[in-house]
């Protein structure tokens, strides 16, 4: 019998053992926020169930936001099955089982305090809170709440980068040796026209801090992962180049909004900051975060050298992975290009053939699968809120040297 030829459909297609069953029980997922993130994390989850075989399915039941027209919208624009302007009723909602927090950082600690202590999940988009003692109290309750058997986890969705997974094995596995330097960058330009307008990403009462938060968070968090050790001590200086901006005229699309020409404010964060780190172990370490890197995009660079080689990423290119093994004779030693795209690299068992690219979004599907599984399983969240609070102790360690004049700061463990 002849052998039917495979169509591109069913070859590019994830094997069917990859699909969810329909006997998983219903993880409901409530989302406080719909603006980008809340746009990012809806695609994770709408899709999590569709491409992982997940112990439990989820199911977008209510998204919330104040604005009723806009929060409408968004539910019937993402899939969720109601809408709701007080995030009080959706954590009281019976089909909720897990609240995940898109809102601005000043009111991460009151929301997911409360979901916690109605005995539910929580996912809290990064930085964790504005503050340490906010980082602390949420700590404090995902503890608690551990032991009833309730997950706490944090949104450091690069930790999801099959490239940078895989990179953190390489790294655990021993391949580089002993760490000597963590370098890392995370270059962004949307507010290099002073005109820009003053959104609440650019207000200390809203946002805690400016890229320090926003960007500096995301390569705290990563040098940490990576390096499997805490940052110990930091020195830092950081700038508001533009300190008044038009302010925004109605609310925000994602980064960006409509500006009011006619009204000013203040901008009470950083624009950029730059701080050099010592970790644990007695590796250097160096950092940059801003928002005013004319032509950069997107672009968060890491590298990490060891006494026996050295791994690079950039997110500009972000299913790659360069590596250099010192071992290996002078001759033939440098950089080598590894694809992360087979089956055997994280995540990939589930996507496409070898050599078909994965993205941003993907990042937001892998968060949402691996906390379905730390919940079914019952194991402890990673990154979790005591990982958030380290990085948040970090943030306030940069920002207390850069206003004492570069001073050396201790981290707090």
């Amino acid at each position: 019998m002849a052998r039917r030829e495979e169509t591109d459909q069913e070859a590019a297609a994830p094997p069917p053992t990859n699909r969810p069953t329909t006997s998983a029980p219903v993880l409901g997922v409530g989302m406080v926020g719909y603006a980008f993130m809340g746009a990012a994390h809806s695609q994770g989850w709408r899709t999590a169930g569709h491409v992982f075989d997940l112990p439990m399915k989820p199911a977008l039941a209510a998204i919330c936001g104040r604005d009723r027209a806009a929060v409408d919208a968004a539910a019937a624009r993402h899939g969720w099955a109601a809408a709701e302007t007080d995030w009080r009723a959706l954590i009281a909602r019976e089909d909720v089982q897990l609240v995940d927090i898109c809102t601005p950082g000043d009111s991460h600690a009151e929301i997911a305090i409360a979901t916690l202590e109605a005995g539910k999940h929580v996912l809290c988009e990064k930085p964790l809170a504005n503050t340490v003692a906010e980082a602390e109290a949420m700590a404090e309750a995902a503890e608690r709440a551990a032991v009833r058997g309730q997950v706490a986890m944090v949104g450091f969705n690069y930790r999801r980068v099959p490239a940078i997974t895989y990179a953190r094995q390489l790294i655990a596995d021993g391949r580089i040796g002993t760490l000597r330097h963590v370098r890392a960058t995370y270059l962004q330009d949307w507010l290099v026209d002073p005109e820009s307008p003053l959104s609440w990403r650019l207000k200390r009462e809203h946002a805690g801090s400016g890229a320090l938060g926003d960007l500096g968070a995301h390569i705290v968090d990563l040098a940490q992962y990576l390096a499997g050790e805490p940052l110990v001590g930091v020195s830092a200086v950081s700038e508001t180049f533009v300190r008044e901006r038009p302010v925004l005229a109605g609310s925000s699309a994602g980064l960006f909004g409509a500006a009011d020409r006619g009204v000013r404010g203040a901008v009470t964060v950083d624009d950029a900051a730059l701080f050099t780190g010592r970790l644990a172990s007695g590796a250097l370490a160096s950092f940059e975060a801003t928002r005013m890197a004319a032509g950069r995009k997107n672009a968060l660079r890491l590298e990490i050298n060891g006494e026996r080689g050295s791994l690079a990423f950039d997110l500009e290119r972000l299913n790659e992975l360069s590596f250099h093994d010192h071992t290996e004779p002078a001759a033939t030693a440098g950089f080598r290009r590894i694809l992360v795209t087979e089956p055997e690299h994280p995540y990939l068992e589930a996507w496409w053939p070898p050599g078909h690219a994965l993205g941003y979004e993907h990042t937001f599907v892998h968060q949402a699968r691996d906390l379905v599984r730390t919940i079914a399983e019952g194991t402890a969240p990673a990154p979790s809120f005591a990982d958030g609070l380290r990085v948040q102790r970090v943030l306030a360690a940069v920002q207390e040297s850069a206003e004492k004049n570069s001073v050396h700061t201790p981290v707090a463990l």
